[in-house]
């Protein structure tokens, strides 16, 4: 049976995966890879093996991915070295004899001049490095994250309406439990070697259809109404943010004005075998369990 290793087992992404795998394949064929084991007791208990591992240390990658076919790369924390760290992984599965390495950089359209700092150009020299590295690679490319949304428009934006700059692009959110399943179809079966998949969730919306979606769930009005970069960096910072942590989440919510995550290509949908979740479920179950906490 083809032995599957998925990084970053205690993280949201890397655990989802995991259990997603479980679904499909027995647990006996499924590791995940963890910087402390500890952590992934959960998993362990569920029959996963965990091996200690961290992307800067090369030889014990090596030891990790001993008797590995299959890799889920789960990318590195931004603004953490990313590129000394995937190119570690990439170098260490092709020593250890691993076949297939799957990673998850953020969608990029061809031609865009958008950058992220610290995750496009780092994004594509990871997509550079697994085309030439002479093992069978699959990219599954991320849209936003259905579960920043509630960031991106301010905490509280049910009281005080959606306060982004201004822009009507739109993006083709996901939330990260789809996007994890989609992980698990594409490393437990065959037929995704060498591909490339663009995992936009659908619809794709807009900061204003987001205040009309809110509007529809709460019943009431939630305002769209537009800020200036500065009062929105100030308004993150004022709910707690650090203004470098702020200024990165400006540029992200720039990307969505710019439309440069709206696109339809329909493979989440192949992928998973039904429809991804909607923006208008996902917030309806967001903020039905914000309002039970506050409640309780």
């Amino acid at each position: 049976m083809t032995k599957i290793l998925v990084t970053g087992a205690t993280g949201n992404i890397g655990r989802m995966t995991l259990n997603h795998l479980l679904n499909r394949v027995p647990a006996n064929d499924i590791v995940g890879l963890a910087r402390d084991p500890a952590k992934a007791a959960d998993l362990t208990a569920k029959g996963i093996e965990i091996r200690q591992g961290d992307y800067f240390d090369y030889e014990g990658l090596v030891r990790a991915f001993t008797g590995i076919d299959k890799v889920m790369l789960v990318s590195a924390t931004a603004f953490t070295d990313r590129n000394t760290q995937h190119e570690n992984v990439i170098n260490a599965a092709r020593q250890a004899g691993v076949r297939h390495i799957v990673y998850m950089p953020v969608i990029h359209k061809t031609g865009s001049a958008f950058s992220l700092p610290q995750v496009t150009e780092e994004d594509l020299f990871v997509e550079e490095r697994l085309k030439t590295s002479g093992l069978i690679y699959t990219l599954v490319r991320h849209p936003p994250f259905l579960e920043n949304v509630p960031s991106y428009v301010g905490g509280n934006a049910l009281e005080k309406g959606v306060r982004t700059p201004a822009g009507a692009g739109r993006a083709g959110y996901a939330c990260r439990d789809d996007l994890a399943e989609a992980h698990a179809v594409v490393l437990s079966e065959d037929g995704h070697e060498n591909k490339t998949y663009s995992l936009y969730g659908d619809p794709s919306v807009s900061f204003p259809d987001v205040a009309q979606i809110l509007s529809e769930i709460s019943g009431r009005p939630v305002p769209f109404n537009a800020v200036s970069d500065q009062e929105y960096i100030a308004n993150l910072m004022a709910a707690g943010l650090p203004e470098p942590a702020a200024g990165f989440v400006l540029l992200w919510v720039h990307g969505v004005n710019a439309g440069e995550w709206d696109g339809q290509t329909g493979d989440l949908e192949k992928l998973l075998g039904r429809k991804p979740t909607t923006p208008a479920e996902f917030l309806r179950a967001s903020y039905a369990a914000r309002q039970l906490e506050t409640e309780t």
